[in-house]
C-alpha cells in the first residue's frame, strides 16, 4: 500500500509539472497579409495588411469604424500631412455626406508607419516590406469612429 500511494503523489505531482509548463507563443500575432495597396504622390508603395486588434485592418474596421480600402485610399492619394521623418507618416482627408440638403462632413486621417518594423519593435514586416497602415479613424467623434455615412 505505501507503494500504491508514493505512485500516485508521484503521478500527481508530474501531471502538475507538465501542465505547468505553458506553450511559448508569439507576444502580439498579426496577420502580415495585405487587404489594401495604394501608392501616394511621393511614390510611396503604401499597404494595409489584416494586422490584428491592435495596429491593422483589424484593428480600425471594428474600433474606429472603416469598411472600405477606398476611405485609405482617398487619404492616401493626397499630399502627407504630418511627417516625423523616422517614418511615421499621417494623411488626412475630408468625407462629405451626400443626397441629403445640408451635408455633414468629417475629417479622416490614416496613420502609416512607413518602416519595416514598429518604433516599438514588436512588429516587423520582414525583409524589404513596410508595416503600413496602422490605424485611420474620425476626427472629432465620439470615441474616434466614423459615422455610418462616411463611405468614401
Amino acid at each position: 500500500m505505501n507503494f500504491a500511494a508514493v505512485a500516485a503523489c508521484a503521478a500527481s505531482l508530474m501531471v502538475g509539472t507538465a501542465s505547468a509548463t505553458p506553450m511559448p507563443r508569439e507576444p502580439h500575432p498579426w496577420d502580415k497579409r495585405v487587404k489594401c495597396k495604394t501608392d501616394d504622390p511621393d511614390g510611396r508603395h503604401i499597404v494595409t495588411r489584416y494586422g490584428n486588434s491592435k495596429l491593422g485592418w483589424h484593428h480600425f474596421t471594428g474600433r474606429h469604424n472603416i469598411k472600405k480600402c477606398r476611405t485609405l485610399d482617398a487619404a492616401l492619394r493626397g499630399t502627407v500631412d504630418r511627417d516625423d521623418h523616422h517614418g511615421h507618416l499621417e494623411y488626412d482627408a475630408v468625407a462629405f455626406e451626400t443626397g441629403v440638403p445640408r451635408p455633414r462632413k468629417v475629417k479622416v486621417t490614416v496613420v502609416v508607419q512607413y518602416t519595416r518594423k514598429t518604433t516599438d519593435g514588436d512588429y516587423d514586416a520582414g525583409r524589404g516590406q513596410k508595416i503600413g497602415v496602422i490605424t485611420a479613424y474620425c476626427n472629432n467623434q465620439p470615441a474616434n469612429k466614423c459615422p455610418t455615412w462616411a463611405k468614401l
